[in-house]
């Protein structure tokens, strides 16, 4: 199994008046991540809602801050499917730094809803298999 691994710019405009990174911009990161796996994993979020009806939502979100970013930093993000439930997943993430130092660690907790009920529905066999190649069980 493996981690999708990617990389995020620190722009001004992340920077809040303390001088480090917002705490916003960590969920907005692990948005771009789980939209990234979806994508590494052969599976268009569009395409979830025109040939499945079903949307991902977020249930839950947990982030814990060990070092902060700031300006001048490069942050590297890893990403992966840590549990597969029979109608949600949890998706780790660990921010780091340009040396290699871990910021900041956290995970999200997702599950698929039918778009014309608006209810929960257990993950589908093919969402199930396209996760498993980002599952590492910890």
């Amino acid at each position: 199994m493996q981690k999708l691994i990617f990389e995020e710019n620190i722009y001004t405009y992340h920077i809040d008046f303390v001088g480090h990174v917002n705490n916003i911009n960590y969920i907005i990161w692990m948005e771009n991540g789980r939209v990234k796996l979806f994508e590494a994993a052969g599976i268009s979020i569009t395409g979830l809602l025109d040939k499945y009806n079903t949307l991902p939502i977020i249930t839950e979100t947990f982030i814990q801050y060990k070092r902060a970013l700031f300006l001048n930093n490069q942050v590297r993000i890893e990403a992966w499917v840590s549990k597969i439930n029979n109608a949600s997943a949890i998706l780790q993430f660990r921010f780091y730094n340009e040396k290699d130092e871990l910021c900041t660690s956290g995970y999200q907790k997702g599950s698929f809803i039918n778009s014309q009920t608006m209810r929960p529905i257990r993950i589908s066999e093919a969402l199930r298999t396209a996760f498993e190649k980002f599952l590492i069980q910890e």
